[in-house]
């Protein structure tokens, strides 16, 4: 008789927190500590947060034996990424108040702030609360925040869009109140079990999950690095459906064969309605058996709940589940728990998924302004004034604030008669300048936060890129280049929160100073790239991109992409 394969140790710390508690109060409790207990590291993220210490400054403290400089990271749920101007007033306050005073715009869609010490994690989660904002879920094996399509002027259909993001979100809350107990001071459960949750029951899902919605032309978002894709189908300018596409995910581990890079397999369409309104929670049970929207990505959970991998958590996402099932085999399942087979999927184009800089306006008449923002931090500096435009906009209630997965800042819903005054404010601060004269490939690029407070990085990201950048910009004005938008993506380890397998041009980091170069996604983001080149320092990334663009120019087709003639003549060649 075979032996059942343990299941891992989160799988046991989740199992047994009563919903999501723990020990969490007591390990605030503790004043000789800034850290928590270890099983409650785990239990924090589904909170919104995640444990961290300043490891620039672990040797100094290690030599005086002092413990690690522990502080937290909390992230917001915006399903969309969207702040009133009411709401980043309150974010721009709080930043200050609690963390290091730097607003950091995530690669999903949202915003996390650091550096919170133990002490003040509570009084930051009630301040947001004050402003009906919370970070439920933004960590954790549960759905994290949903993206989708950041630009409004794309399309008509993009509010509906960015309802239905919040609309998911709503569905796939944990039912648990342990955030509200411990955070908010809600009363406690006074019951040996917790709450009831049909969905994620005691267990959650085994790994994170991710998802996102797009309207083509547009892939901003990169929809199919997620573990659930939504693509909208727009037919004379109304909603008609979506393609589902599952097993996107970015996440690998150095020197393991088992795991890899993937984007989503679209497997059918569902055609869709929306809501009349926002969805409530008291109304889940009847929208999933009215809307089978809804419903196909409520089950593509489940499917992952009841399949996926609790053993081994570098093998337990929603993509590795999908190829051991097979995509038939996945699908088949699905569509026995929906109760409705897919339709056949419809035609896609995607044309471009960088951000719209500059001045846009909607089918409504407003105006939205895209502001580059290098690796979404939002901060002043000499040149800079970014937090002090953005407060003095936010005081004034003349714009809201959208967020988009390229870390950048979309200043939106402005009225054509206020539209000069925020000019004036972009201008005084600095930021149209950044925006228009940053070159083409420094706007295209993005980073993981990495060191100094990220505790898997290898290598640098968020500190690093910006000076790389610099160093690559005269190579491609050396071949005419600098006007080619070439996706450039860095991250300090294989985990892929920054998505550098879907860049042109990967930089994924190995050792500290060294980085496998990955070459030859496509730039709409239907390909991802490949493993060009190991473990190589600055100066051996800038020779083989410099030999790589003297190639390029001449030996290019009419039109090719960089990504598409890597693709071309290396990988295929």
């Amino acid at each position: 008789m075979s032996k059942t394969p343990q299941e891992s140790a989160v799988e046991k710390i989740k199992k047994a927190s009563r919903g999501l508690r723990g020990t969490i109060v007591e390990s605030l409790a503790d004043e000789h500590t800034g850290a928590i207990r270890e099983d409650d590291q785990n239990l924090i993220k589904f909170h919104g947060m995640y444990i961290q210490d300043d490891r620039d400054r672990r040797e100094e403290r290690a030599t005086k034996k002092l413990e690690r400089l522990y502080s937290f990271m909390i992230r917001l749920r915006l399903a969309g990424g969207f702040l009133t101007a009411e709401q980043w007033e309150g974010l721009h306050h709080i930043a200050g108040d609690y963390s290091t005073g730097i607003i950091k715009i995530t690669t999903r869609q949202t915003v996390q702030l650091h550096g919170i010490v133990k002490s003040n994690i509570k009084p930051t989660l009630q301040a947001f609360n004050r402003y009906q904002l919370d970070s439920i879920c933004t960590c954790g094996d549960v759905n994290r925040n949903v993206t989708a399509t950041a630009h409004p002027q794309v399309s008509p259909v993009h509010g509906e869009v960015f309802q239905l993001a919040n609309d998911i979100s709503t569905l796939l809350l944990p039912k648990t109140r342990a955030y509200y107990e411990i955070w908010l001071d809600e009363a406690p459960l006074t019951t040996p079990e917790p709450e009831p949750d049909p969905l994620y029951e005691n267990r959650y899902l085994p790994r994170k999950f991710k998802i996102g919605i797009a309207i083509p032309p547009s892939n901003d978002i990169d929809v199919y690095t997620n573990d659930i894709a939504l693509v909208a189908i727009v037919e004379k300018g109304k909603i008609k459906g979506f393609n589902l596409a599952i097993g996107g995910g970015m996440g690998t581990t150095h020197g393991s064969t088992e795991t890899y890079p993937r984007l989503a397999t679209t497997i059918g369409f569902i055609p869709y309605k929306a809501l009349k309104n926002p969805l409530k929670e008291t109304e889940i049970s009847t929208v999933l058996e009215t809307n089978p929207l809804l419903k196909a990505v409520y089950e593509v959970l489940t499917v992952q709940r009841d399949f996926g991998n609790r053993v081994d958590r570098k093998l337990s996402r929603l993509k590795y589940t999908v190829d051991k099932l097979g995509v038939e085999g996945f699908k088949a399942e699905l569509e026995k728990r929906i109760g409705f087979k897919l339709e056949p999927a419809k035609p896609v184009n995607f044309t471009h998924r960088t951000d719209d800089y500059g001045w846009h306006q909607n089918h409504e008449g407003n105006w939205f302004y895209t502001v580059f923002v290098e690796n979404g931090r939002v901060l002043d500096d000499e040149n800079v004034q970014f937090k002090t435009a953005c407060l003095t906009i936010a005081q004034a209630r003349k714009a809201n604030f959208r967020f988009s997965c390229n870390q950048n800042l979309i200043l939106s819903d402005i009225k054509t008669e206020d539209k000069a005054w925020i000019e004036s404010v972009l201008a005084k601060h600095g930021i149209s300048q950044h925006t228009d004269n940053a070159s083409v490939v420094r706007k295209s690029a993005i980073a993981c936060v990495s060191f100094n407070t990220c505790p898997l990085a290898l290598a640098e990201g968020q500190r690093y890129l910006p000076d790389l950048i610099t160093k690559i910009e005269p190579v491609l004005a050396k071949h005419k280049l600098q006007k080619e938008d070439i996706s450039i993506r860095m991250t300090g380890c294989p985990n892929g929160c920054a998505r550098p397998y879907a860049a042109e041009i990967g930089f994924v980091g190995t050792h500290y100073g060294r980085y496998n170069l990955m070459l030859g996604a496509k730039p709409d983001g239907t390909r991802l790239n490949r493993l060009y080149k190991e473990s190589l320092n600055e100066t051996e990334i800038l020779g083989e991109l410099d030999n790589l663009f003297a190639q390029y120019v001449k030996q290019r087709k009419s039109k090719e992409s960089f990504g598409d003639f890597v693709q071309r003549t290396v990988f295929e060649g």
